[in-house]
């Protein structure tokens, strides 16, 4: 498996360092937190983006996707949420990252059922536009929708494989799944997991992995057990938790946890 850092932990932080990071500290990859805030986002000219994509290349760096911020299962018209969605798209098409990932976001009083059906055919109108940017669009298992069983309530109706799933362990694990539960409804769906540390499920500040209560090792085991060969990332959420020790000091410890994790798991 590769292995990725979120930018989440390194907020606000210039390209050229984040992809300095990344070979240091020999990571194969990174997601790029896609907000205004950030050196990311939809408003990039085009010089701009060209640019953003030679740094990486340059490094030897993958961009493995942008994680954005569109909520599928928001409620209102459907126009704003695929408008800012294609222009994820467009971003990701010019740096050449493979994914973008977005949240459901569905009302937390709402039928469930409606939240579904809302985010499914917004996906399901998108997923074309996505085939033509040769980007796939990853529903990450979050908020509404934080278990796999969830998720894909949404991703069974959609039915194309422009559309997937990200595996946010913290989220799966707080709605009560157990790892097996979690890959095996999202295995034809996968297409990266996001991996990360808390002391507990009312503490979710982030810890270096393996110094906390999720089940990663598990994790690991199962993914490499069924031979499932893709992405680990490491969401390391310093962007919310200020307090939280700084992630490049961690980046190295971080990818010998996950070393030893795969190594008992082969």
């Amino acid at each position: 498996m590769k292995l990725a850092f979120s930018t989440l932990g390194v907020p606000g932080l210039p390209l050229s360092d984040v992809a300095r990071l990344a070979t240091a500290h020999g990571y194969h990859g990174v997601e790029l937190r896609t907000h205004p805030e950030e050196p990311v986002h939809p408003g990039l000219s085009r010089d701009e983006r060209t640019a953003a994509a030679a740094e990486f290349k340059a490094a030897g760096v993958e961009i493995l996707s942008l994680a954005g911020y569109t909520r599928v299962a928001a409620p209102g018209d459907d126009e704003p949420v695929l408008a800012e969605l294609r222009a994820l798209l467009d971003l990701a098409r010019d740096l050449g990252a493979p994914y973008v990932r977005v949240f459901p976001g569905g009302p937390a009083d709402g039928a469930p059922e409606e939240a579904d059906a809302v985010a499914a055919g917004r996906l399901g109108t998108a997923a074309e536009y996505a085939t033509d940017a040769g980007v796939r669009i990853l529903l990450e298992t979050h908020d509404s929708h934080r278990t796999a069983a969830d998720a894909i309530r949404v991703l069974g109706p959609v039915g194309h494989r422009q559309v997937g799933a990200l595996w946010d362990v913290m989220h799966t694990w707080l709605g009560g799944e157990q790892p097996s539960e979690s890959f095996a409804a999202l295995s034809p769906y996968l297409g990266y997991v996001q991996v990360k540390d808390i002391a507990s499920g009312t503490d979710t500040a982030p810890l270096p992995l393996g110094a906390g209560v999720l089940p990663l090792a598990e994790c690991v085991e199962v993914l490499s057990r069924h031979g499932w060969d893709g992405w680990l990332c490491w969401e390391y959420e310093k962007r919310w938790y200020e307090a939280a020790e700084p992630l490049p000091g961690l980046l190295d410890k971080g990818r010998e946890h996950l070393g030893r994790l795969l190594n008992d798991s082969a």
